[in-house]
């Protein structure tokens, strides 16, 4: 598995971690991996819903010392 790019959003509310995450894949070609570092509360449910919205596949996340660390695969 490659590295994911990582999309730093720590101190940033909603929506800038999705709208980083989402000019981060336009670009990217399918299979492309994105940790997207966030303490927004919001994430913990925003992420997961976009990425289904959006055909992407969310692989989950992880508790950081500060937030989380969200794994997401462009699938398309």
């Amino acid at each position: 598995m490659s590295e994911p790019v990582v999309i730093d959003t720590l101190g940033l509310a909603c929506p800038i971690p999705i709208i980083r995450l989402a000019v981060a894949m336009d670009d990217a070609e399918p299979g492309a991996l994105f940790e997207v570092l966030s303490d927004d509360e919001g994430a913990k449910v925003d992420i997961p819903v976009w990425c289904r919205m959006k055909r992407q596949e969310y692989l989950g996340r992880t508790d950081r010392e500060r937030g989380w660390a969200f794994l997401v695969r462009k699938a398309v």
